[in-house]
């Protein structure tokens, strides 16, 4: 992991950047999806559930005593659950603040918007929006400490 003008980047982001096609993209997304931790069963539920993605992905996540968000994810589909895996790539193990002051840019970077179909980048574009969520969350809750 590493900031790169300010933005957080990943070395998994950048080996995507590296490939010419398409096909080497959706095959190196699904290869992070199944380099991912296991996701316990235990936390397949509603409330960790994304909303807005067609697939089913559950995203939990944890404020570490060092301020930082750890997450955890899963998805019933491949190539989402590849994706999910670049977003934690990215957000994982950064603060609250990092988290909230580094958009996804990399997703337009990566041409995603080109080649998802409109549900699947709906989708990605959701679990962005529930990092954001729990970065808000535990921003507030670091906050309400001081």
């Amino acid at each position: 992991m590493q900031e790169n003008d300010g933005f957080i980047r990943s070395s998994a982001i950048d080996s995507l950047k590296g490939l010419q096609s398409w096909e080497e993209r959706y095959k190196a997304i699904i290869a992070l999806g199944k380099q991912m931790k296991p996701f316990p069963e235990e936390f397949k539920t509603d409330d960790l559930k994304v909303k807005g993605c067609q697939s089913q992905v559950w995203i939990k996540a944890d404020l570490t005593a060092d301020g930082r968000v750890e997450f955890l994810a899963d998805s019933d589909a491949l190539i989402v659950k590849g994706l999910v895996a670049l977003l934690l790539s990215v957000y994982s193990g950064q603060t609250p603040q990092q988290i909230l002051a580094n958009p996804p840019e990399f997703i337009k970077e990566l041409g995603f918007a080109n080649y998802l179909s409109p549900n699947r980048a709906n989708g990605l574009y959701a679990m962005v929006k529930q990092i954001q969520y729990y970065a808000l969350a535990f921003e507030a809750l670091q906050k309400s400490k001081l």
